[in-house]
């Protein structure tokens, strides 16, 4: 918005020329997503416990999770409101992958907040049921898909992929459920990943500072030019929105910090993990968000096994699932698991960056 109404100024008044620069209106939306976050969030806190909006605690889950018992939810709420105001402030709207990325991120926070509702105000323990939650993923995804097949950034990659040391595979029809499953599965493993005070939205916000340094080079042709890779016209603006959601995720993440004030619920959870898939797939580096995202990957692999060999072999590979729950249990203080997966998170986007020169 800023974009629209100043910079056309910039001959009368010469400052405003610094708004068609991308770098200035990344920091300027990430400090205004972050103040937003941390302005609202007592005030929401207050008003979800007015209301007895609080966490329920599985019974069956590590014994230290009790105390966190009522802990107001739906705090992804708060992220969102913070990451979007801040982006169509700072962006330019008219960017048709900005324009798919805040729909992307509203559709899936609705669905994230009807989950919550049905959970926390109804009562209903089972929220939204699985299958409608997956549906409306699936759709979400498909329109994704089916517009970046239609409309791709470049014609001569519409089918093909960025893979590490293989370069370029061509997916041919099977691109567009590719794609649903890149953004389904990254929006349900954030979401799996939520369980202890500040493990989701840390990496998140790693995972963020990643992409967004990502979506910066595939925007600038000299740069893409320069690293070999696919240079796509537009998707700069993506790290205006990717530094919006930095800044609302440090926001709340100073509330979410163990021990936790305020959880995201799956209202937070399903929109973070799918936008970052929207933006993966936009920008063309769709596999590499597998090891940008290394933990959300890890946690979602632990279920499917913990459940598969349950099933099958009728043994449980880890003491709980998902992940982080194993090593709870395995006597890890809460904190410690928290630290350790942000480390490997940092660790596996210093890996992602160094697969940039392996093309």
């Amino acid at each position: 918005m800023f974009y629209h109404l100043l910079y056309p100024l910039h001959h009368l008044f010469s400052p405003f020329n610094v708004f068609q620069y991308i770098t200035f209106r990344s920091v300027g939306a990430a400090l205004t997503a972050l103040i937003i976050s941390l302005l609202i969030t007592p005030g929401v806190i207050r008003k979800l416990r007015a209301f007895h909006i609080g966490q329920h605690i599985r019974e069956d889950g590590p014994q230290t999770h009790f105390k966190k018992e009522g802990t107001p939810t739906m705090g992804g709420v708060i992220i969102l409101i913070s990451m979007i105001f801040s982006a169509l402030l700072w962006a330019r709207v008219n960017n048709r992958f900005i324009l798919i990325a805040v729909g992307a991120a509203l559709w899936l926070g609705l669905l994230g907040f009807i989950d919550d509702y049905l959970k926390l105000v109804k009562k209903n323990p089972k929220g939204l049921a699985a299958n409608y939650k997956l549906l409306g993923q699936i759709f979400l995804a498909l329109i994704v898909a089916c517009y970046l097949y239609l409309f791709p950034i470049n014609s001569y990659y519409t089918t093909k992929v960025n893979v590490p040391l293989i370069k370029m595979l061509n997916l041919g029809y099977f691109y567009i459920p590719f794609v649903v499953l890149m953004i389904v599965g990254a929006s349900n493993a954030v979401n799996l990943t939520d369980g202890l005070d500040g493990l989701a939205v840390g990496n998140i916000i790693f995972a963020a500072l990643t992409y967004a340094a990502l979506t910066y080079v595939t925007g600038n042709f000299k740069f893409a030019s320069y690293l070999r890779v696919i240079y796509a016209p537009g998707t700069g603006e993506l790290t205006v929105l990717l530094s919006a959601m930095i800044g609302a995720c440090l926001g709340f993440l100073w509330y979410n910090a163990y021990p936790a004030e305020i959880f995201m619920g799956d209202t937070g959870s399903l929109f973070l993990g799918g936008t970052l898939g929207v933006v993966a797939v936009c920008i063309k580096h769709e596999v590499l968000l597998a090891l940008i995202g290394g933990i959300f990957v890890m946690e979602a692999l632990s279920v499917i096994l913990q459940v598969g060999s349950f099933r099958w072999r009728g043994q449980r590979i880890f003491k709980m699932a998902p992940l982080h729950h194993h090593f709870e249990l395995k006597g890890w203080s809460e904190p410690k698991v928290v630290v350790r997966f942000w480390i490997v998170g940092i660790i596996l986007a210093f890996l992602a960056f160094a697969t940039l020169k392996l093309r």
